[in-house]
């Protein structure tokens, strides 16, 4: 948990602000900058399918140090040149290096963590959102400085994580080999790897779309705030809201769960949130207005983000855990990917309330794909017993 915080610590230095520092520090297009984004998440979906294949063949180990490094030599030579050219380049690096090391890290905590279940995917989300909370803190209030000096946080924040890796993760990946096999992750012999993975589609395919339309909050919307006069801390805080309220939110959560008793019910109620969330950003006109849609939009996500991959884990056959949980986290960059060039796009074409009924529209598909994701896997178990 340690290690994801960190991680997560540093990319927060710089993912809220990337699409404001093209569009209002380079005067790139909200259409271009969605572009690079676009590539850079596209890279991290082959580095979250490289890392999960590597996970189950490899090490755990050798995977982190292998993306870490790459992702910590892209954010040195990031420091130092950060015009429109290096800074694609070195983002798409990132992207591919960073994106390595989260399925290993999600695999883990299912393979390993005691109880396992959703619990340790809530764990892992909790220490995400606790580096959101400190790197998107300081990262407003560093930019507002200098944008220079972000570059030279990320990559300082990339050095200590990998520092952390290479003292501490060898031997939790002992001990992860030793759990898998003892067969912690026994999966049920009824359910094939066809029907697994057909269900896994499925259940992504609404997790796509529910990305596509979170993604903005970190394109469209940050954009959308500074036209509006929103200052660029202030936007910052916005995510800082985001993660404090995650970290201390989790007994309210830990409540709401309680009466919760599916992990697609959690979804359902979680997308319902998500929904409400837009709707109120739709008549944001200050900050006030959008941090009560950020405050609602958490509650959504902190329903919503650890049932995916928990479900993921129970649909994996055993031996599988690394890429079914690289496979979500690529279906997320999926999301991250296209979500900002396509909302840049109706924005730059059309206008942003165009896209918030967009959204909407987007954010009523979940619903069905989560209803009937295992169809399949329950007919299987059944004409099987």
């Amino acid at each position: 948990m340690v290690l994801t915080t960190i991680n997560v610590t540093g990319a927060s230095f710089l993912w809220p602000l990337n699409t404001i520092y093209m569009h209002n520090e380079l005067g790139k297009s909200l259409a271009f900058a969605g572009l690079i984004l676009l590539f850079n998440q596209g890279a991290a979906i082959i580095g979250n399918l490289v890392g999960g294949v590597l996970f189950d063949k490899i090490s755990a180990y050798k995977t982190v140090v292998i993306g870490t490094i790459i992702a910590l030599i892209s954010s040195i030579f990031l420091a130092f040149y950060h015009s429109i050219l290096p800074y694609s380049i070195f983002l798409v690096l990132i992207g591919f290096g960073a994106g390595m090391t989260r399925p290993v890290l999600f695999a883990m905590a299912g393979s390993v963590w005691p109880e396992g279940g959703r619990r340790a995917f809530n764990a892992i989300y909790v220490a995400q959102n606790l580096g959101v909370a400190i790197g998107a803190a300081s990262g407003g209030y560093i930019a507002n400085i200098s944008f220079d000096y972000i570059f030279v946080a990320n990559a300082i924040m990339f050095s200590v994580f990998f520092t952390v890796v290479l003292v501490t993760f060898k031997s939790m990946d002992k001990e992860r080999n030793r759990q898998m096999s003892t067969s912690v992750i026994e999966q049920s012999k009824k359910i094939t790897n066809k029907s697994s993975f057909v269900a896994l589609l499925i259940l992504c395919s609404g997790f796509l779309l529910t990305w596509v339309a979170y993604s903005q909050w970190q394109s469209t919307i940050s954009s959308h705030t500074q036209d509006i006069g929103i200052p660029l801390d202030l936007y910052s805080t916005l995510w800082t809201i985001n993660g404090g309220l995650i970290v201390l939110g989790q007994p309210l959560i830990k409540w709401i769960t309680s009466y919760i008793t599916t992990q697609k019910m959690q979804i359902y109620v979680g997308n319902t949130i998500l929904m409400f969330s837009f709707v109120v950003a739709m008549f944001a006109e200050n900050f006030s207005m959008f941090a009560i849609a950020m405050a609602i939009l958490t509650f959504g996500e902190m329903l919503v983000w650890p049932a995916v991959p928990t479900l993921a884990n129970d649909l994996a056959p055993k031996g599988r855990a690394g890429f079914y949980q690289g496979f979500v986290n690529s279906v997320a960059a999926g999301g991250r990917m296209t979500g900002p060039l396509v909302g840049g796009l109706i924005v730059d074409l059309y206008n942003i309330q165009l896209l918030f009924f967009v959204i909407l529209g987007l954010l009523l598909i979940p619903f069905i794909t989560t209803r009937i994701f295992d169809r399949g896997v329950q007919t299987e178990t059944a004409d099987a017993s």
